[in-house]
């Protein structure tokens, strides 16, 4: 497969740098190739008047004819974005098969990233798919009406919108006002990163049985301040803070 291009490389770099703000390291990288500053700032402002659908629209040509690296089933991670038949979804769980007879393939659990949609699907082994630019960006979560999200961005003040449902899971474990991790993919936002657990107020519970302790068994559903709902064991009261396991959303102990 042919390597990506030193041109492409700097198109990208370039094209990154001035969206997020700043020129210098493009121009650095572009100057130091052509000899001169001049040139390097020729090339970046030209590079970053193209609209992101069009740089993200050329990448899809430069993958169709090679020029960019792909990822195989055997550099699966879970978490990691892929391109499936135009579609991006996350991975959240995969698994290897050998059979005795036939070829091997690979089971997968992904995540549709346009509406949060889990869907089963099976690969081929050694397939290879569009790897996914990402980047985390900090936001501020508003408010949710029921259709959307709403985020702020602390620096920029921008307000986005996402679709409620494609982020209900996250929302669960998310206070308004929260600064969280907002993921864009190819350039437009699509999921919350969340920790891989949080710690919540109890607002609902009922009593536990008389005799209760931390030791003895037994569970209760309990609300927490966000709306969520969690089984907890039955020595846990209203105002205790607890520590969910957002991946699972099950309870894994006293804050």
């Amino acid at each position: 497969m042919p390597a990506l291009t030193c041109g492409t490389k700097l198109a990208w770099s370039s094209v990154l740098a001035s969206r997020r703000g700043g020129t210098s390291a493009a121009g650095i990288a572009t100057g130091g190739l052509h000899g001169g500053a001049a040139a390097a700032g020729a090339a970046s402002a030209s590079i970053a008047t193209v609209p992101l659908a069009t740089l993200f629209s050329r990448t899809l040509s430069l993958f169709a004819e090679g020029l960019i690296p792909t990822i195989s089933t055997n550099q699966f991670k879970n978490g990691n974005h892929i391109e499936v038949e135009g579609t991006v979804f996350k991975i959240l769980e995969f698994q290897h098969v050998k059979p005795g007879k036939g070829g091997a393939f690979v089971r997968t659990k992904l995540r549709r990233a346009a509406d949060g949609a889990v869907i089963d699907r099976t690969f081929r082994a050694g397939e290879k798919f569009r790897p996914i630019h990402t980047e985390a960006r900090k936001m501020q979560f508003l408010y949710a009406d029921g259709t959307d999200a709403h985020f702020m961005d602390g620096e920029t003040f921008e307000q986005i919108a996402l679709a409620e449902s494609s982020v209900e899971e996250s929302l669960k474990y998310i206070k308004p006002n929260e600064t969280v991790d907002m993921l864009y993919i190819d350039g437009e936002p699509a999921d919350i990163q969340l920790s891989a657990s949080v710690e919540l107020e109890v607002t609902h519970t009922e009593p536990g049985v008389r005799g209760d302790t931390a030791s003895g068994g037994g569970n209760k559903p309990a609300t927490l301040e966000t709306g969520a709902t969690v089984n907890v064991p039955l020595f846990v009261n209203i105002g205790d803070r607890i520590k969910v396991d957002t991946r699972s959303g099950s309870y894994m102990s006293r804050a």
